[in-house]
């Protein structure tokens, strides 16, 4: 089994056509067609292993309202642990992300959500929730989204109990210093760029020494770089690995990270070097940004897109 902890988001996704301006303002007029709802943020990566066929568990926060109770929901549908997920009865509301797109393009996103960070006892509840589990489980991801979950003093206080699993955390720089102890992270170019205090610049020998720099100043095992269309960098504490991006086409990169870390633990956790995992992590990659959408990618796409 495969814990996940992190910002719980529910990805809403209206979809129409557009036909003409609105007289009223020069905006386009959307005539939707369907609406629906995708787990995202860190649940997203529960949506990914999902399709892998691994067993997961989610720890989170949503509110006491409707998107809540949908959250709970779905995560039983995909037979995923739901009781350590939080439910906030009074001020803080289900995180969604409202995205309208139209002729497969997205028009606007809007955001309902509150950053603050969760208060002593959903910690509380968090981390005793975590701790019945971690018998059961061969790796924990921590996704950071930087909505209020993940704080500092709860992953001072987690990572070190979470020793001798294998523990991935998708990173957000202001927290940087509290991932050291993981066994890696995953940020992408410019994420990296701004944890190591190093300018962006995609180039080979850059990012290999934000790679080095990370790996040592938060004692990781392994540290994995997404680099858009230069694919990814991984430094495994030997050597960097450079991998050339599998994408055929790119449509929509939301939520490809999550795909990342899922592929990248889920490989991992059943016995895969560091640099298979993460080339098989890239060609999931590969798949889910030649989808609309938060998608996800499963072992047999992952195998096809291999002899595309």
């Amino acid at each position: 089994m495969i814990l996940v902890m992190g910002d719980i988001i529910v990805d809403e996704f209206i979809w129409g056509d557009v036909h003409r301006i609105s007289p009223e303002a020069p905006v386009p007029v959307v005539h939707v067609s369907k609406i629906d709802r995708r787990l995202g943020g860190s649940a997203n990566v529960i949506r990914n292993l999902h399709a892998l066929d691994t067993q997961s568990a989610m720890f989170g926060v949503v509110g006491n309202d409707e998107p809540g109770r949908w959250v709970h929901q779905r995560l039983g549908e995909l037979n995923s642990d739901d009781s350590g997920v939080f439910t906030k009865q009074n001020e803080r509301p289900t995180a969604i992300k409202t995205r309208v797109i139209a002729q497969h393009q997205q028009i606007v996103r809007y955001d309902h959500e509150w950053n603050a960070p969760i208060q002593k006892q959903a910690q509380q509840f968090l981390l005793q929730a975590m701790r019945e589990k971690l018998n059961q489980a061969s790796a924990i991801i921590l996704s950071d989204y930087a909505k209020g979950v993940l704080t500092p003093d709860l992953l001072s206080q987690l990572i070190p109990e979470l020793q001798g699993k294998i523990i991935g955390i998708d990173p957000k720089p202001a927290h940087t210093h509290a991932y050291v102890g993981a066994t890696f992270i995953t940020p992408n170019l410019l994420e990296a760029s701004q944890m190591a205090d190093m300018q962006a610049l995609n180039e080979d020998e850059h990012v290999e020494k934000m790679a080095k720099h990370l790996h040592q100043t938060l004692k990781l095992k392994y540290t994995l770089i997404t680099r858009s269309e230069r694919g990814m960098t991984l430094y495994d504490g030997q050597q960097c690995h450079h991998i050339p991006t599998a994408a055929r086409d790119v449509f929509d990169v939301t939520g490809a990270g999550d795909t990342v870390i899922a592929v990248f633990t889920a490989s991992l956790a059943r016995g895969d070097s560091a640099l298979e995992a993460a080339k098989t992590a890239n060609l999931a990659a590969g798949v889910v940004v030649g989808k609309v959408g938060t998608a996800t990618a499963d072992w047999a796409e992952i195998a096809s897109h291999a002899h595309d």
